[in-house]
């Protein structure tokens, strides 16, 4: 069910694949998004995880604090533009208890795929977030496939290489232009 085997596929990742599963394929999760800027990521009024089946799902958990997540925005920016068309959906959970701490972030990355914010915490605890970034790939049937701690330059074209396999049946362009 979930593909080849990998170092992932330890029990306690399994378990935490399995379970989110249900949550994701039932849509039993609903979280606000922020109000976008004219040509900002699409503006929602909630965000159903369940009703994203059949497409591939890039969740990713930052914060404004997060170094590596100015890295990963203009990356996850190029993703959306690049696979959105094929299947993709970029979706960023925003940790920050202060709203204006993640609206100035925003506001200097300007992000082209959905924002949620989660000011509690609700959902990364869900998710078992430990650090930022944090993000997971879920393919079309609500699987998560891969998840990753931290960002760095260097992790792009992996990460591009896995979204495109999901996204297009094979790997993608490297995702470092």
């Amino acid at each position: 069910m979930w593909g080849s085997r990998r170092a992932s596929d330890t029990p306690p990742a399994r378990r935490a694949r399995a379970a989110l599963r249900v949550p994701l394929l039932f849509g039993a999760l609903l979280f606000g998004l922020m109000p976008g800027a004219p040509g900002a990521a699409p503006r929602e009024e909630a965000l159903d995880l369940g009703a994203l089946k059949g497409r591939v799902v890039y969740l990713d958990f930052w914060a404004s604090w997060c170094a590596p997540c100015r890295e990963s925005f203009p990356w996850m920016n190029r993703l959306q533009q690049q696979l959105g068309p094929q299947g993709l959906v970029v979706v960023a959970v925003n940790v920050d208890r202060e709203r204006r701490d993640a609206d100035r972030f925003i506001e200097a990355q300007e992000p082209r795929f959905r924002i949620v914010f989660d000011p509690e915490g609700l959902l990364a605890e869900k998710f078992s977030v430990r650090g930022m970034p944090t993000s997971f790939l879920i393919d079309r049937d609500g699987h998560v496939q891969l998840r990753h701690e931290g960002f760095r330059l260097a992790d792009r074209e992996g990460l591009a290489r896995e979204v495109g396999r999901l996204v297009l049946g094979k790997p993608a362009n490297g995702g470092s232009s």
